[in-house]
């Protein structure tokens, strides 16, 4: 693990959910390309994804937490180091949707998550009565909440695996790697250190 962190960086990515969303699912969709029978998450999976992003190797250790009730309380704690988020939704169960949309809210309120890429799967289309995409943006009212990061709402089903390869490209593009965000620092710091002298020599 050590000896593959130099040679490619990688991202922290937290999926969460209510039970029955479809979140381990998913993960294993990706990871293997196979539908695996799970059972309900009691503690949290991990595993590793390699994807690209701007044509180099990106390595996301993918963590998808329980999403039981009890198992809510604990998802704070592994919200530290986390590059993205990806909220797991059931389209087809309108009734739990006050319910997702309070947690999904809980979520986007945390120090830690500030201004991370946050990415809503709205899981099993392929099922009758399924919310559309702007459905569930406008339910959630997403415009408002994630007003302050990058995100976006894709369609998908864990069972047949559509949507989800898209879904992953477009979260390896979002992550903004340490290294990026340290670049975008000293970019920023030489423009205020140049403005400073510009205007110092004015005088």
């Amino acid at each position: 693990m050590g000896q593959r962190g130099s040679s490619q960086p990688e991202a922290r990515v937290l999926i969460l959910g209510l039970d029955n969303a479809g979140k381990s699912t998913i993960l294993y969709k990706l990871k293997h390309d196979k539908s695996f029978g799970t059972v309900p998450t009691i503690g949290f999976n991990v595993e590793m994804l390699d994807v690209k992003k701007n044509k180099k190797n990106l390595a996301l250790t993918v963590w998808d937490v329980g999403g039981q009730a009890e198992m809510r309380r604990h998802w704070r704690s592994f919200h530290q180091d986390t590059l993205a988020v990806v909220f797991v939704v059931d389209s087809a169960d309108r009734k739990r949707m006050t319910e997702a949309k309070r947690e999904l809210e809980n979520t986007l309120k945390s120090e830690q998550l500030r201004g991370r890429p946050f990415v809503v799967l709205a899981n099993k289309q392929d099922v009758d009565g399924a919310m559309t995409v702007s459905e569930i943006r406008d339910s959630f009212d997403l415009r408002r909440l994630c007003a302050d990061r990058d995100w976006f709402v894709q369609p998908c089903s864990a069972s047949t695996g559509f949507g989800l390869q898209e879904a992953l490209r477009k979260i390896s593009h979002m992550v903004k790697l340490p290294s990026e965000s340290a670049a975008n620092v000293k970019e920023n710091l030489k423009d205020t250190m140049n403005y400073i002298k510009a205007k110092s020599s004015r005088h």
